[in-house]
């Protein structure tokens, strides 16, 4: 029997994910045929079910490896001794992510699907969870450094500031006068305030 070599397995099925976001992005998840993937991928149907049992397990592993990215992003790293300026890192690279045209229309694929789909809704689900835990994670560490106000509660402030990301995301893909710049700066002021219990 032939042994399956890891890294060509995975970069095969890398192949396949990168070519269905770029196809998701421009059609939308319903408008997309499998065969539009396949030829993206410059790959034959048959190499691509070798890999993916068709283009719902497709969307899924986009969705699943969205959760794992957001992990890894707020994640924190041995380096790291500022709690707060790991906090702001983490948002600075979520407000990023309402920038990238691609991630934008997935993300909006995402949340439109996972509204009549329970599937895809236990998926972000999982994913929203991953970001709520990391977050806490990351205030409780601040809290812990003398660097946040002690009677913070955190589970609401992790509400508080996932509202406060969701609403940027929503204004930059709505609001064509939008400055992403103006919006950061307010953004980071306005948490950095909440969270130390400060005056407006």
């Amino acid at each position: 029997m032939r042994t399956v070599d890891p890294e060509k397995h995975e970069a095969r099925r890398r192949q396949i994910l990168d070519a269905a976001v770029l196809c998701f992005a421009r059609r939308g998840f319903h408008q997309t045929r499998t065969a539009e993937i396949c030829a993206e991928a410059g790959m034959s149907p048959g190499n691509v079910f070798h890999y993916f049992a068709g283009k719902d397990d497709i969307i899924a592993a986009i969705v699943d490896e969205d959760g794992r990215e957001t992990a890894a992003r707020f994640a924190r790293t041995d380096g790291e001794t500022d709690a707060i300026a790991a906090l702001m890192a983490r948002i600075d690279a979520s407000l990023a992510l309402a920038t990238d045209p691609i991630q934008v229309r997935i993300t909006l694929e995402v949340v439109a699907e996972a509204v009549r789909n329970p599937a895809m809704m236990a998926c972000a689900a999982r994913n929203e969870a991953v970001r709520r835990t990391a977050l806490a994670g990351l205030l409780e560490w601040a809290q812990a450094q003398g660097q946040l106000a002690a009677g913070l509660d955190i589970a609401a402030a992790v509400d508080w500031v996932l509202m406060l990301l969701d609403g940027y995301f929503d204004r930059a893909v709505i609001d064509p006068a939008f400055d992403a710049g103006v919006a950061r700066a307010r953004l980071r002021a306005s948490i950095l305030h909440f969270l130390r219990g400060e005056a407006a």
